[in-house]
């Protein structure tokens, strides 16, 4: 993909810190170029799908956002929807409305990302089918 995805978990219209040890457990496995603590990381895979993250920790308050760009369709997007859904973040496509992947989670997003958040599952077929409705 040609576009960037935001990572951002939001509490009562705000964004808040997503959990830098979560994120790391997470991304760990895939990681073959840069790391937690370079703000960087290039992700693949198992079936070869790369992707480039870029996340920078704050401190107690953890990472303010991920973003994901020059991500492949396949493995890696359901790579992506798992580290969401692991880290209580909705995904927010450069364009385009959030996906969330619990109804719950609508309440505690900023009233324009509400109207058009969908729900899906956080697997590579929901966030492929997602990406396909827009």
């Amino acid at each position: 993909m040609s576009y960037s995805i935001f990572l951002l978990r939001f509490v009562d219209g705000e964004v808040v810190g997503l959990d830098t040890e979560r994120f790391r457990q997470m991304t760990e496995p895939y990681v073959v170029a840069g790391g937690p603590e370079e703000g960087f990381s290039q992700l693949r895979a198992e079936d070869g799908g790369e992707a480039d993250v870029y996340h920078e920790a704050h401190g107690e308050h953890g990472m303010p956002c991920v973003t994901a760009t020059h991500f492949a369709r396949g493995a890696m997007l359901g790579v992506l929807a798992r580290l969401g859904a692991a880290l209580g973040a909705s995904i927010v496509p450069q364009s385009g409305g959030a996906l969330i992947f619990h109804e719950e989670d609508r309440r505690h997003l900023s009233p324009e990302l509400q109207r058009g958040a969908v729900v899906i599952a956080p697997t590579a077929k929901a966030l492929q089918a997602a990406f396909d409705a827009r």
